[in-house]
């Protein structure tokens, strides 16, 4: 994790201080700060370490860094054009990823110049808009994460809010529509060069390669999946059903208290699913968006499961206390993904390249995965994936020196000391709470 300069922590401290102190307070002098030097290398820091692939012109980090000093020149080149305002945002590359059932979800890939300059963007606004987001929303926020989110909905759960509104916004990112969004930002923000760098991010064109050819469409709604600064932006839109939820007290007045990751959120309540659902159609509409009926469902938590943020939750009876408890462990479409992920590392395409390559691939893959999902009452699947991940890598050993050393097997101490596959705790990280519960 990059550390923020002391410089640009303080700039950010005062930022996120006058917002919280003022909440009326619009910012119109933060145009001059994005051409910093110091700020545009920490955003080209914090973009490289996110990696991602190239743009439309195909530049890339390592074509950007071939000739030593070149980084330097890139950005002071950059922050030229912006101080002269010559900066012209390029058209976003749209690749489409697999999910899971079988369907694609779009991801906007903007050129790294974009990225490096929305980050810039985003370490200045970000702090702002902070201030103003409740504290019922953990997606892309500092500090805050999917386990923030997942202790809060096992809190409502002990505390006996089992009826769940299971909500599913269509294609968000998608739909949100331009002008709602910006003048929403222009309620913070009235640097006029602040306000057209981001209209100028929402309208840039989306580019599809189709059998060579490419194919440019116009861009009158929806911030790209893949852009830097579009996790802030859909917070920003987001943040007003957050608002209104506490306006109107309704966590207090009907027991439901609403948790939200992004543009994903569930409800917990005590009752009265109907009414609050059918506010929450309001709020939506009014903001131009609506839910997938489809996919949104109101489950009783005691009798039902439901997933969220990629975990599968349901209130439980422990066998050796008679207590109820949240059982939380990653769902089945997760485990799913991460073995075909595994398997496609470790299957036969992969023989012709160095057996190290292949291990440092899966375990940045499983670790991620492992990061993300050791939570809750995770020891059983964590137990489950370790058993998977050695087969897969010892079927890829035999597969790949099955001439040469066709009976040698690979026992695991060689797995782990000899080629430093990565370990999977199997003992899960229960909380101060779950000593409560009997589950210890």
């Amino acid at each position: 994790m990059l550390e923020t300069p002391e410089k640009i922590q303080e700039l950010q401290k005062k930022l996120y201080q006058k917002a919280k102190q003022e909440k009326e307070y619009r910012f119109y002098l933060l145009y001059d700060k994005v051409y910093r030097m110091d700020i545009l290398n920490h955003a080209y820091k914090l973009v490289r370490a996110n990696k991602g692939a190239a743009g439309i012109d195909g530049e890339t980090f390592e074509s950007i860094e071939e000739m030593e000093g070149r980084t330097q020149g890139y950005l002071e080149d950059l922050a030229k054009k912006l101080r002269l305002k010559e900066y012209k945002a390029s058209p976003v590359r749209r690749v489409y990823i697999p999910k899971p059932d079988g369907s694609k979800r779009p991801l906007g890939i903007p050129t790294i110049k974009d990225r490096v300059v929305q980050m810039a963007v985003k370490i200045i606004i970000g702090p702002i808009f902070e201030a103003d987001f409740q504290e019922n929303s953990y997606g892309f926020r500092p500090k805050r994460d999917a386990h923030h989110a997942m202790d809060d909905v096992s809190l409502q759960l002990r505390s006996g809010k089992t009826q769940v509104i299971d909500a599913d916004i269509s294609k968000y990112f998608d739909t949100i529509p331009h002008d709602k969004l910006l003048k929403l930002v222009a309620k913070r923000i009235v640097d006029k060069n602040i306000l057209k760098l981001i209209r100028m991010w929402l309208k840039a064109p989306v580019v599809e390669e189709n059998n060579g050819k490419k194919k440019y469409k116009g861009n009158d709604r929806g911030t790209p999946q893949g852009g830097v600064i579009s996790p802030l932006l859909a917070n920003i839109y987001l943040n007003v059903l957050d608002t209104i939820w506490k306006m109107k007290k309704v966590q207090e007045r009907l027991e439901a208290r609403l948790i939200r990751y992004a543009d994903d959120f569930v409800v917990l309540c005590s009752g009265n699913t109907e009414r609050i659902l059918k506010g929450i159609k309001i709020v939506l509409n009014n903001l131009e968006l609506s839910l997938n009926d489809a996919k949104t469902k109101v489950v009783c938590a005691r009798r039902e499961d439901f997933n969220f943020l990629g975990f599968t939750i349901g209130v439980k009876r422990s066998v050796r206390t008679g207590r109820e408890f949240p059982l939380i462990r990653p769902s089945k479409k997760s485990l799913k993904h991460i073995k075909g992920e595994v398997k496609s590392l470790t299957g036969r395409t992969n023989l012709a390249i160095p057996t190290e390559v292949v291990i440092r691939k899966v375990n940045e893959a499983v670790r991620g995965w492992v990061g993300y999902f050791r939570y809750g009452s995770c020891s059983r699947y964590m137990s489950q994936m370790k058993r998977y991940l050695e087969e897969r890598v010892q079927i890829y050993l035999r597969h790949k020196h099955r001439k040469a050393r066709r009976f040698m097997s690979y026992p695991y101490h060689y797995l782990y000391e000899n080629l430093n596959l990565y370990k999977i705790p199997t003992s899960a990280p229960y909380k101060l709470t779950a000593k409560a519960d009997g589950r210890r």
